[in-house]
Parts: structure tokens; sequence; C-alpha cells
């Protein structure tokens, strides 16, 4: 893929520093992430083009005229209205280095990712709820995204995934059956036999052995991570090369504690930190005076949003402290209280740079092992440029370029 000048010169830097002494020193250290350094990229159209030929920031007219894992966009946000090639694939980060432990990585992770934008009802009732992906989980995953939030309730007898009120699904919030998005990261495995999926589920399932029936049902449960294998004490994960060849492939984490002895699920923050936001807020949305839901929304960003401060990275109140050390793996939530398209492709790119930073430094110089974004695709950097370079050394290791 061909970068502008601006681009190439400021990863040019990005290289040089990293090998320098405050820089990466692979060999003591060998901890990767998605490296923010060279991310984030002017709003800069650099030349005519068509026909599937356009790259990177390049002006577009249409669609068609990007280039693969390229779409033609702007961003309002920021008082950019010229159409320009925007987003790449991501390149998995195990490609780039690997034989890691699986706590050494950074992995991209779709807040509510079944949560889409246009998805038909699946009840026969008008859906009324926010939406916070704008792609298919089968393209997430193709795209680079490998880790999956999903929000899972006991419904029609079965196990769907729903916004809901007080621990309900209702069918005027639900989008479908659990199953059919398992069935599309089974696949996704059985094709990408080299590749580590993680599920987040914010558990709302009662049925005995809900979950179990679900992920078996799907064919998922031959990948499974198994509880009894993972670190008790904030000890390294195995290899990405030993779980791949384990084909442990799918690691699954629940949000109800009860699940690790009643279905051997490993419950989320026993075994990793996550961030809060400040000031969450929790209200009651009411439309048409049918109905009402219940909101708990995160978020960071801007004037008069009263989600994740900027330069501040509370835990959750579930979570240990973020310096903690007792848990291997770090959640980074950063998505806004309300979610926003038009406004992502501006809090995607130097905010979150800032963010990760501010985690980083909370998290006892330790970076996050999931990033968790609303709206994957509005991304204002190429994600085949999220290099994982980092390490445990105690230099601030993300930087914009300067």
């Amino acid at each position: 893929m061909r970068y502008p000048r601006t681009i190439t010169s400021c990863c040019n830097r990005a290289t040089l520093k990293s090998s320098g002494k405050n820089g990466i020193d692979f060999k003591s250290h060998a901890l990767l992430v998605l490296l923010f350094l060279c991310s984030v990229f002017p709003f800069v159209p650099c030349s005519a083009c068509s026909n599937g030929n356009c790259q990177l920031l390049d002006a577009c007219a249409t669609p068609t005229d990007c280039g693969p894992g390229l779409y033609c966009g702007n961003c309002p946000a920021v008082g950019k209205t010229q159409p320009f090639c925007t987003r790449g694939q991501s390149a998995s980060p195990s490609s780039i280095i690997n034989g890691l432990p699986f706590n050494k990585y950074t992995w991209l992770v779709t807040h509510n990712a079944f949560s889409i934008v246009d998805a038909p009802s699946r009840t026969g009732v008008q859906r009324i709820t926010f939406y916070n992906q704008e792609d298919s989980v089968t393209n997430q995953l193709l795209n680079g995204v490998r880790g999956l939030m999903l929000d899972m309730y006991d419904f029609e007898d079965d196990i769907w995934l729903c916004h809901s009120l007080r621990g309900q699904c209702y069918n005027f919030t639900a989008f479908e059956p659990a199953i059919d998005t398992l069935k599309e990261v089974e696949a996704f495995l059985n094709n990408n036999p080299n590749e580590i999926v993680t599920i987040i589920i914010e558990d709302y399932v009662h049925s005995p052995r809900g979950l179990t029936k679900v992920f078996a049902n799907a064919g998922l449960d031959k990948y499974w991570f198994p509880l009894s294998k993972m670190p008790k004490k904030g000890e390294d994960w195995p290899s990405v090369t030993d779980m791949i060849k384990q084909n442990y492939r799918l690691v699954v984490f629940t949000s109800d504690s009860s699940k690790e002895a009643s279905e051997g699920i490993a419950y989320q923050w026993k075994h990793m930190v996550e961030n809060e936001c400040k000031n969450c807020i929790i209200f009651v949305q009411c439309e048409f005076g049918m109905y009402c839901s219940l909101h708990r929304l995160c978020g960071t960003f801007s004037a008069g949003d009263p989600g994740v401060v900027p330069g501040s990275c509370p835990n959750r109140k579930e979570s240990k402290p973020l310096n903690s050390h007792t848990a291997s793996l770090f959640l980074m939530n950063y998505f806004p209280t309300i979610p926003d398209q038009n406004e992502a492709c501006k809090e995607h790119s130097v905010s979150l740079v800032d963010m990760v930073n501010t985690c980083y430094k909370t998290a006892g110089n330790v970076m996050p092992n999931f990033v968790a974004v609303n709206f994957y695709m509005v991304l204002n950097f190429n994600l085949e440029m999220f290099v994982n370079l980092s390490s445990l050394t105690k230099k601030r290791i993300v930087k914009s370029c300067t």
C-alpha cells in the first residue's frame, strides 16, 4: 500500500525512536501492543484517482474508487466534507511478531458488536434502541477485530443478543438469537486456523447451562480455551503459538461470577482489569409512551458529555485497580456515553491516542490488551499501521507524531 509522504516520514521517525534507548528493547521486553504512533493521520486528501486505485487519504468520489481494505468517507465533525479513502484492514498482531504470550498483544474489540445499524428486526416489531456498529460480525472479524462484546439474555425460550431494561430483553430491543452470531464466529475460526477470538459477555442468561449449550450448538466448544489453563495470579498466558497448536482459539469471559463454578466460563473481573467512566450515567429512556429502557453507558469525550474525562482512567467498580498486576489482561473501554456515528471519526484520532497513554500510565505502565470502541470502521488511521511494538518499559511508548 502506498502512503503519503507525511505518513511515511512519521513512521520512519517512529521506527528510529523505537530502536533507540528510549524505545523498545524486543529482547528484554517483547510486549506487543497496537502502536498508535503512526495511526493519527492528517485529514488531507492526497491525489485524484478512481476505479479502485485510490490509496489511504486519496480523494475519492465513489465507494469503488478506493483500493482493497479502504472505503470512501469524510469527517464533517472536524469540518472535513471532502470524501477521502480511509481505514485499512488490520493485520493480525501475531502476524507481525508471533509466538509471544497472549497477554503481550493488543486486540481491537467492538463494543456491542451485535448492535448493528440497519440490522433488520428479527421479532416483527420495529426496534427502538441505540446502535454501536455499522458492519456485520463477519466483516468485523475479516477487518481485523479480534474481540466481541456481546450482551446475552433469555428471550423467547432461547438466548438472544439484546439491549434491555433491568436484565430483561424485549421484542423492541432484541437483535438476533445469539447462536446466529456465534455461528459467524465459528465460520471465521474454521476458515482462519491461525486466528484467536475473544468474546466478552454481559451475561443475563439464567437458563441452566444456557451459555454452554448455545456455544456448543454453534460448534464453538472445540475451540474453547479451558478455564483451568488460565493464569490466576497475573502470570503470562500461553503463547499464541501454543494456543493455536492446541486449537484453543476462543477465549470467553462472562460478567456472571457464578458461571465459573456452574459452567466453567471465566469470570471477567477475576482475569482482567477494566477501566470505567469517571461519571457513568444510568438513565431511563422512554419512547412514545410505550416502554422505558435502562441505560448504563460510558464515554470519553466532548464538552457536556459526562463520560471519561481526558487524563483520567479509573477502574470499573467490579474491577481490581488497573495497576494491581493480579490479573493478566487489561480491557480499555473507549466509547462515548451516547453512540454517535457522525462524531466517531473525530474521537477515533488524537483523543484515542491520549486515552491509551493515560490508561497505560494508570495501569502501572501496562498497555491494554483489548481496546473496545463503537463504530470501529470510522477510524482515522490504517489498522495495518497498528504495529504491535511496545514493551514493559516505563517510558511513554505511545506518542503522536511530532
